[in-house]
């Protein structure tokens, strides 16, 4: 089965089509993780993509659903040079393409995945059709051209109702932006007490469970597009409360204190980003999947610091608050899919919160 991927830019590469026989619309990226396919397609935050693995080989040890980030597949196509067929891992259930078709994913296989990584690190991210059926480029065009991506996803991926993970130690209130289940996990299992809003969770109703902390998880979408998040945010800052946000969460937390937040040219995806902290003066490898960053000419008259530096761009990856309890990273401090050097911000975010609390 041929399998065509065409880009807003014009450019056609030609495979074999897996998965799914169909056609997908979306935003096409790029990831340099060498593992942690399922993690990816598994989380919210790939609502949307057309997602370009870079590893040449995906999908050595097989799935399990033990390992899925959420109980969907987000991704909307995925481009492989070479899917594996034969799968070695005593955990493995199935083949990473059995899952894909079963869940209506287009994959295309046998793309020279360095040129297509290279059109979008130049050109940036743009529109892209994937398909396994009869499109012609000029329907594929059109396609693109109606194509809008989905607005408010964080509002739609994450959960709609309060629900509570027991523990004995702090007691944290996560407002779910469509986050991957590894976080709130990590938390929970460094004894913390997590009781999760939905997205539209009033500051009195948060407040009513006595949080001794607030976290923001990582989410799809625009940041700016989260005006109530933000407001809520404002008001747990003006509180005093112990505030830490991650990727989506992150960029949030900046809003909410009259930083600005810009759209990266290609994003960050891969569990291999080398990161600087700049008050422990150490590098850091880490996970991450976001699209927006922090503008660092924007914080200069807020009381915003930055912590962590991205080594190959230079972009901001961390800030906090001069002079209250509040801190956020752009990436995945539990390392799920990926390393976890940096879970000692999680152990941060406890600390302030015993403290505070």
């Amino acid at each position: 089965m041929k399998g065509i991927i065409y880009l807003q830019d014009g450019s056609v590469f030609e495979g074999k089509g897996l998965g799914h026989k169909g056609t997908s619309v979306g935003e096409i990226v790029f990831n340099t993780s060498m593992a942690g396919y399922q993690e990816i397609i598994t989380d919210p935050s790939a609502a949307g993509q057309i997602i370009t693995m870079t590893y040449p080989l995906i999908g050595n040890y097989g799935v399990n659903s033990e390992f899925n980030e959420s109980k969907g597949v987000y991704v909307k196509g995925l481009i492989v040079k070479t899917i594996c067929r034969v799968p070695s891992n005593f955990m493995g259930i199935e083949e990473l393409n059995n899952m894909l078709s079963e869940n209506k994913v287009v994959v295309v296989e046998d793309i020279d995945t360095r040129s297509i990584t290279r059109i979008i690190r130049e050109n940036g991210t743009q529109k892209c059709v994937i398909t396994t059926e009869d499109i012609s480029k000029e329907e594929a065009m059109k396609l693109m051209d109606e194509y809008t991506p989905a607005v408010d996803s964080m509002k739609k991926l994450g959960t709609d109702k309060v629900y509570t993970v027991e523990g004995s130690g702090c007691h944290v209130a996560a407002i779910d932006l469509g986050t991957k289940g590894s976080v709130l996990k990590a938390l929970n299992q460094k004894g913390c007490k997590v009781t999760v809003f939905p997205y539209g969770a009033s500051f009195d109703e948060i407040m009513s469970v006595n949080p001794q902390g607030i976290f923001l998880t990582d989410g799809p979408g625009n940041p700016e597009e989260a005006v109530e998040v933000i407001e809520l945010t404002k008001k747990f800052i003006e509180a005093g409360k112990p505030v830490f946000g991650v990727s989506l969460g992150c960029n949030i937390v900046a809003l909410a204190q009259g930083a600005k937040t810009y759209k990266l040219s290609y994003g960050h995806r891969g569990s291999n980003h080398g990161v600087r902290d700049v008050d422990a003066g150490k590098c850091f490898i880490t996970s991450q999947s976001h699209a927006y960053a922090v503008d660092e000419n924007s914080i200069k008259e807020t009381e915003i610091e930055v912590t962590h530096i991205n080594l190959n761009d230079g972009t901001v990856e961390g800030i906090k608050n001069a002079t209250k309890p509040v801190f956020a990273v752009q990436f995945i401090p539990e390392g799920e899919p990926g390393p976890s050097d940096t879970d000692y911000l999680l152990n941060k975010f406890i600390n302030l919160m015993s403290v505070e609390g």
